[in-house]
């Protein structure tokens, strides 16, 4: 482990997006966004993997939220 990783709540909603924008820009397949996870992973100290993976359940649950609330509001426009 060469490099130290941040499990900031921001630092993983930043990876999140990220990894979020590039499979909507279709830079990325999900596998690919699948194995980015876990090389992401793999580098953060086994001692900081509990509150990184508290940061990723709260950020993926507050953006599937979003995606749901978008969802569900585009019955309510009208052309």
């Amino acid at each position: 482990m060469g490099q130290e990783i941040s499990v900031s709540y921001q630092a993983v909603k930043s990876k999140v997006y990220r990894l979020i924008d590039s499979l909507v820009e279709d830079a990325k397949t999900e596998g690919d966004v699948q194995e980015s996870v876990k090389r992401w992973w793999r580098h953060i100290h086994p001692a900081d993997r509990p509150i990184a993976r508290k940061h990723l359940l709260s950020v993926l649950s507050k953006s599937n939220a979003t995606l749901e609330a978008i969802s569900g509001g585009l019955t309510d426009l009208q052309d």
